[in-house]
């Protein structure tokens, strides 16, 4: 035992290859118990390989001996072999001390392996034998945590809470308010992430989200300032708190955040398109075009920023920069039925009905149960003398709008006028 005290020792002096050397002579020699007491060393400092070739031996000397299956299964574990750890676990018995931590092992292998049913079973058994063991309450808390069941969780990381704030370095303050978040519960969910002079920067983070979805803007402000007072390339918390100071009207502090983070990240299609609504919210029509339309250069599928930009043209009455837009857009590949719809009336500002027409029959096979669109085209078609393709797409807009009765007297009045024609 002299012999591993001083190798030991040597470790820490940082003369590792020395003290591996000195115990790999040592083991010709060495009893039983202490081949297992280096192989915890090794597996302790991180020779896996090391550690696993001494507990296989002594296994086969013990094969009853539980504590070395709990160890091996940790290594297989660590070196990615499951199949070989849930073996052995599966071979330590009801009665045997371990099975426990046996069970919780097997949780573990078989939630990773995405086999949940079997995981929350083995838990369960194991809260069943040892009804105060607070691993097992985390444990089933992570699980339940992992899959969406976040009521479940809260009800398991309560129970951890009443004895410790912290398992595995995980704060259970932190899993109960990201749980009550998750599940709705904004208001308990801020009593958990409550900032408490915490300089943890991701805490935060998550701090001022809760609070935004509670709409806490003024909270989330707070926690966001604070947490690039701690980190200011923290890129992801300048989108977050541009929109919160929109939400409180502060739309110059806006604006100028979303200026900070693209100077950290100029591929940010986000925060290109909220510095485009803010400059346009401060009358700054084109920067707020300039910065939309970087926005959609990074993503001409960006349906909102293409939107917003059509009703900036449509404000200016510039209906050529609207056809000019949306035919680039469709270049790309890019398409939506609502960019035919804009087609169709930017076509009408510019006279050109024909053109019109085309995209409002195209907008027409998705947009068939929109009532507006429905209206919309009706009168279109009227406007152009197409009675009798006017007289359906009322008849369609009226089976969907019931009690627009001015409309349907219309209908009739189509109906009417069509009839005495023929």
């Amino acid at each position: 035992m002299d012999t591993i005290m001083e190798a030991v020792q040597l470790v820490e002096n940082d003369q590792i290859e020395k003290a591996i050397s000195m115990l790999r002579n040592y083991l010709k020699k060495a009893t039983d118990d202490e081949k297992y007491t280096i192989a915890e060393l090794y597996l302790q400092w991180g020779f896996l390989q090391e550690a696993r070739e001494i507990l296989e031996e002594l296994l086969d000397l013990y094969p009853d001996e539980s504590d070395l299956k709990i160890s091996l299964a940790d290594i297989f574990i660590e070196m990615e072999e499951d199949e070989p750890a849930i073996t052995l676990l599966n071979e330590i018995n009801t009665e045997d001390p371990a099975y426990v931590q046996a069970l919780i092992q097997l949780a573990d292998l078989y939630q990773a392996q995405g086999l949940f049913e079997v995981s929350e079973q083995k838990l369960l058994t194991a809260k069943q034998l040892s009804k105060d063991e607070i691993i097992i309450d985390f444990a089933l808390g992570e699980l339940y945590f992992s899959i969406g069941e976040y009521f479940k969780a809260i009800n398991f990381y309560e129970n951890v809470k009443k004895q410790q704030s912290e398992v595995a370095q995980i704060s259970i303050d932190d899993r109960l308010g990201e749980s009550f978040a998750a599940a709705g519960e904004y208001e308990k969910a801020l009593i958990h992430f409550k900032d408490d002079e915490n300089k943890n920067a991701d805490k935060l983070f998550k701090y001022g989200v809760t609070a935004f979805q509670a709409d806490r803007n003024d909270i989330a402000i707070n926690a966001w300032e604070h947490v690039l007072e701690l980190d200011e390339d923290y890129n992801t918390v300048y989108y977050q708190l541009a929109k919160a100071y929109e939400a409180e009207g502060m739309v110059q502090e806006a604006f100028q955040t979303a200026i900070k983070g693209l100077e950290r990240d100029e591929f940010n299609k986000e925060l290109y398109f909220i510095a485009g609504t803010v400059a346009h919210h401060l009358n700054q029509d084109e920067e707020s075009e300039k910065f939309v339309r970087e926005a959609i250069a990074l993503d001409p599928d960006f349906k909102e920023a293409v939107l917003f930009l059509i009703e900036l043209f449509k404000k200016n009455e510039d209906s050529e920069a609207i056809t000019d837009l949306i035919k680039e857009i469709k270049k790309t590949g890019a398409d939506d039925p609502m960019y035919d719809w804009e087609l169709a009336r930017a076509f009408i500002e510019i006279e050109l009905y024909d053109d019109a027409l085309k995209h409002y029959k195209e907008a027409y096979n998705s947009l068939n149960q929109d009532s507006d669109f429905l209206k919309e085209y009706g009168f279109f078609l009227t406007e152009e003398g197409r009675i009798t393709d006017a007289i359906p797409i009322f008849e369609a807009y009226v089976r969907l709008q019931p009690l627009d009765e001015e409309t349907e007297a219309y209908l009739n009045r189509l109906k009417q006028t069509y009839e005495l024609d023929l």
